[in-house]
């Protein structure tokens, strides 16, 4: 960009955002540089529509010239759906069921079966522990395990988005009773509930403008303390805190006065909406009267949050990268699509389920995720489906599927699944490996989905792994034991490792293993599954 404001084109296509700031003002403008070479109108007119997603992406992949990859087989978007869903692997048995039907319905009617079943409740309310799920060493064990059972009770009910909100901000009483109170337990300032509330709720990153005004958005300090005044009259009855054992009880409730002040002027300032007016209704609290503007249909960022959450954890990507930061200066890649799926999410009344359903149900999510020589280069227009390593519960909740011996997680009921545990100071050096959050981090918790070394090296060499692929009362042991011919034995363990059966090269290979020399049947099973263990077909989500 020249001192005139010209902006000059490189040689490779995409987009991009310029930004132009001046004394507080902020402007932004969309660059857009086609793949070379034209693409038929036809060909994106013919596209399928399975909903207005299929409508919104193919519009702007026709702006770009870029064409989408093919379809995905069912073996893949049966696997696909079921780590997004439930975020466990299909059985072999439901993978043959799936692949026998010939109901061209069938992809529909997985999506539905697959949110009935009662593992949506724990998968869904793992991701969002992360996010609000404190350390119990600060907060107190008791606390933090009414806290999560909260949370997942919410996703049992299915409970609509908005409301779960609300009950959490403007929630009061005993932290022995009513987990959605550990949050003001862990956050004991209204600064720090404002940030946190702000970034989770709306996507709006507030952290800045406590100091100064914000450098790439229009908040400034008295935004920042205006916001943070409705959570002023918190008060707490109790012993506090008393790190690292913490194990009072506290009570949450609201106060008749309370104020914030600017850092700078002193200045006392009333509580007020970060954007637009809302007025406190009678006996409203000032916490249930930020929580209903939060929540409302006019709050352009409630909705949109929480879409491209659920976006980026069944797409690879958000439409926003971070995902919870919403900005003039970091406009999604679909603005439309964005827009879209926020104001389908507030007419379902905020079910959760529903927006799931909705993007699992369009073409664009079933889409392979191999390239085509006009979307290699794209990474952020859904043009094929991004690949995601599993997630480190997903994936160690397979090893035991797979093995049929469960992990033992200490703190926990016999048998328990990953999903399952209460608090991330539960042991497993697995889970940690694969990139469970730090327990003594605050906060929200955002994982990195990146692959390791350490990761590579656990699954290969792992004593955990190898007790469970040997033990003689695992499956590994009763296949070898079993009546089943050694190709059958193949196909089981394709079946649960990639949802599929194995080619005729692949079939040749293992075959192979079971012919080799002083080599036992269970030996061959044990060297086979290990083999498919360490692949990233594997521990990719493809």
């Amino acid at each position: 960009v020249d001192s005139d404001g010209l902006a000059t084109a490189g040689p490779l296509p995409g987009e991009s955002t310029l930004m132009a700031r001046y004394m507080g003002q902020i402007a932004t403008s969309r660059i857009l540089i086609p793949l070379e070479g034209n693409v038929p109108d036809d060909l994106y007119a013919a596209l399928p529509r399975n909903n207005f997603i299929d409508r919104l992406a193919w519009e702007k992949l026709k702006l770009l010239q870029v064409t989408p990859s093919e379809r995905a087989g069912d073996s893949r978007f049966l696997r696909r759906c079921y780590i997004d869903i439930i975020g466990r692997l299909p059985s072999p048995d439901e993978v043959r069921s799936f692949l026998s039907d010939s109901d061209p319905a069938k992809r529909d009617r997985l999506i539905e079966d697959l949110l009935e079943r009662p593992e949506y409740a724990d998968h869904w309310a793992n991701k969002w522990a992360d996010l609000l799920r404190p350390n119990p060493y600060r907060v107190g064990i008791k606390a933090v395990l009414n806290y999560d059972n909260w949370i997942r009770q919410s996703f049992r009910e299915n409970k609509p988005y908005d409301q779960f909100v609300r009950e959490l901000v403007a929630a009061e009483g005993s932290t022995w009773r009513n987990g959605a109170v550990t949050l003001f337990r862990d956050r004991r300032s209204p600064v720090e509930v404002a940030t946190i509330i702000s970034q989770l709720f709306m996507g709006i990153r507030l952290e800045c403008a406590k100091c100064h005004h914000h450098p790439f958005e229009r908040w400034s300090q008295e935004d920042f303390y205006s916001f943070a005044a409705y959570f002023s009259q918190v008060r707490r009855k109790g012993v506090g805190l008393s790190p690292p054992i913490s194990g009072g009880e506290e009570i949450i409730m609201t106060a008749k006065s309370g104020s914030v002040s600017h850092p700078l002027t002193g200045e006392v300032l009333p509580p007020r909406p970060l954007f637009g007016e809302i007025e406190a209704a009678e006996d409203e609290t000032q916490r249930e009267t930020v929580a209903r503007w939060i929540t409302s249909s006019e709050n352009i960022f409630f909705a949109k949050v929480i879409v491209n959450r659920v976006w980026a954890d069944m797409m690879g990507r958000g439409l926003v990268e971070p995902v919870d930061d919403l900005r003039a200066t970091n406009p999604a890649t679909n603005e439309p699509l964005l827009d879209g799926l926020a104001q389908h999410f507030q007419e379902s009344d905020f079910n959760l389920k529903t927006l799931i359903k909705t993007i699992a149900s369009s073409h664009l999510y079933s889409l392979r995720s191999e390239p085509t020589d006009r979307n290699v280069s794209d990474t952020q227009n859904y043009s094929r489906h991004y690949r995601q390593r599993l997630r480190a519960e997903v994936l160690v909740d397979a090893v035991t599927d797979i093995t049929g011996i469960h992990e033992q997680f200490s703190g926990m009921v016999a048998d328990s699944r990953a999903n399952q545990i209460w608090t991330h100071r539960v042991s497993s050096l697995f889970l940690d490996t694969f990139g469970r959050p730090d327990p003594n981090q605050d906060p929200p918790c955002e994982r990195t989905g990146e692959s390791t070394v350490t990761q590579v090296l656990h699954l290969m060499n792992a004593p955990n792994i190898h007790a469970k692929i040997t033990s003689d009362d695992g499956n590994v042991a009763n296949w070898a034991k079993s009546d089943l011919t050694s190709q059958q034995i193949v196909d089981e363990i394709y079946l649960w490792c990639y949802a599929r059966f194995p080619t005729d090269k692949e079939r040749q290979v293992c075959e192979a293993v079971f012919q080799e020399k002083d080599m036992t049947r269970q030996r061959a099973t044990e060297d086979i599954l290990w083999a498919l263990f360490n692949t990233p077909e594997f521990i990719i989500k493809d």
